[in-house]
């Protein structure tokens, strides 16, 4: 067994450094993220919200809802970004937030579009897996709403939090990221611990080693 990390980390920085690269890129995903969120996306803070899992259907986005909407009123110079599932399930429960005037429910996001909107976001609100990875990578704090993670190691690093389907924790958590800088910076500089960004150079090594012992 050798510990590479993972190799969607080297994905996301591969993504972000042809991002930073390539204004033909910058200008295209501008143009498609304008169309959805206003000429200030870059430039108004926001959070970025996702949230889809089979374990909060039902009484769980209901508390995801009523946790998002009161941060909505609370932080009215913040919009909060939900590229929304297409599972009706979900759909279903979160609709009625796109009546309020600093939530923009937007369709499902493509990869590039989606690592633009978690570079420039301020936190993450989920309960997806791969964003708990890809967001620490970053420097965003990752509150997961779920009781429990498949990916521990990141809430022992302090990368991410567990913070469930409950709108008062939510709220609570949220908050005291969006003013309290001493809390933002230590979820935000914690050492990510799913990798760095060289797992494929590890795994093309290891198996050189492999082969040229002829295991």
């Amino acid at each position: 067994i050798a510990v590479t990390g993972n190799t969607v980390i080297d994905a996301l920085l591969i993504e972000t450094a042809t991002q930073a690269r390539d204004a033909e890129v910058r200008r295209a995903i501008d143009r498609d993220l304008t169309a959805l969120l206003g000429a200030d996306w870059q430039t108004r803070p926001f959070v970025l919200v996702t949230g889809h899992r089979r374990e909060n259907f039902g009484p769980g986005f209901d508390e995801i809802c009523a946790g998002i909407a009161r941060l909505a009123a609370a932080f009215p110079a913040h919009q909060f970004v939900y590229p929304v599932h297409l599972n009706p399930n979900v759909r279903a429960h979160v609709q009625h937030l796109g009546e309020l005037p600093n939530v923009r429910l937007i369709p499902p996001q493509g990869y590039r579009p989606f690592v633009a909107l978690l570079a420039r976001c301020q936190l993450v609100l989920t309960d997806s897996g791969g964003v708990q990875e890809e967001g620490p990578t970053l420097g965003k704090p990752v509150l997961v709403m779920r009781d429990q993670t498949e990916r521990p190691e990141g809430v022992e690093a302090g990368t991410a939090r567990l913070v469930g389907a409950n709108a008062d924790a939510i709220v609570a958590h949220v908050t005291t990221l969006l003013t309290d800088p001493g809390s933002y910076a230590a979820m935000a500089s914690a050492t990510n611990p799913y990798g760095d960004g060289h797992a494929a150079q590890r795994i093309i090594e290891r198996m050189r080693q492999h082969f040229a012992a002829g295991v």
